[in-house]
């Protein structure tokens, strides 16, 4: 196993979430801060992106090259046109009423966005009476359609397509101490809705597993733990099966999501919920994308 070297890019005051490859620049979120950056590869150079974001976590791009946006703080999701910036809210509530706290999405190559809704609001009921992973699709008239996919989770994290899109991976992240937090995969169903799920690794009740990203060959990397418990903060790697084929000691506490970037999409950019941005070069690694499939 090659030892992984970790650069600094950028340290910043709180959480940092949601890292997007471009094609030519990373982009992501400081939550609380209410701001996305985007990061230069070629120039080593970091500016502000966006602000007033809505605490937005989760991001993902489309096939067709726009930005879906996890707004916690709107309880929404939101699309961003990446050039001009313009936002369209596409859902904010289910059944008239407020989405809990969406966190993180997946999309698959025809547009059907997954997203998980875990509650984050501290000691107030939830909006919403579960924490579940939703689909959102379009009919022909435009509108959108959004339906729970997942009535058995307790607090959903990161959730990731499969290579073949007939799976979806949900870190089920609960802060019970009652409840183990597991990563499980969901049988994606020909109507888009899931079902069963198999418990694929198993954390205990330490801190599972936040965000992930997969590879072109199917492995899945996930950002889980912290120093204070169990083996501390991690960068995993699984196969689809849930074995544990590699794990990286990580330079900061509470890694909190991933992505792949850079020229040939080798590159491996990692977010911290210390507020800190590092990337790693040379993982033997290449990651994949729906949108850019290459970057130049």
């Amino acid at each position: 196993m090659i030892k992984w070297n970790w650069e600094l890019l950028a340290e910043h005051d709180s959480l940092l979430e949601g890292p997007v490859w471009t094609g030519e620049s990373l982009i992501y979120n400081e939550c609380f801060d209410n701001k996305t950056y985007e990061y230069n590869f070629t120039h080593n150079k970091i500016k502000l992106f966006r602000d007033n974001t809505y605490e937005a976590n989760g991001m993902q791009f489309d096939r067709n090259g726009d930005l879906w946006v996890c707004e916690g703080g709107n309880h929404s999701i939101a699309k961003i046109n990446y050039k001009t910036k313009f936002r369209e809210v596409i859902v904010e509530n289910y059944k008239s009423k407020n989405l809990n706290w969406p966190n993180d999405l997946a999309i698959t190559s025809d547009n059907k966005i997954y997203f998980s809704d875990p509650n984050y609001t501290k000691n107030k009921k939830n909006n919403q009476p579960g924490e579940n992973v939703y689909l959102i699709t379009s009919n022909f008239g435009g509108l959108w359609n959004i339906d729970p996919v997942t009535f058995d989770t307790k607090k959903p994290n990161g959730i990731l397509l499969s290579l073949d899109q007939k799976t979806l991976f949900v870190a089920e992240s609960p802060y019970d101490e009652k409840y183990n937090r597991e990563l499980r995969s969901y049988e994606i169903l020909s109507n888009g809705l899931l079902g069963n799920y198999k418990i694929l690794h198993d954390f205990g009740i330490g801190r599972g597993i936040d965000g992930m990203t997969l590879t072109s060959n199917n492995l899945i990397i996930a950002t889980a733990g912290f120093y204070a418990s169990g083996p501390g903060p991690l960068i995993y790697i699984f196969d689809t099966n849930g074995r544990v084929l590699e794990t990286h000691e990580v330079p900061s506490d509470m890694p909190t999501n991933c992505t792949f970037g850079g020229k040939n999409l080798d590159t491996l950019f990692v977010t911290f919920g210390t507020g800190k941005l590092y990337k790693v070069e040379n993982t033997t690694l290449t990651g994949h994308l729906i949108y850019p499939k290459k970057s130049y």
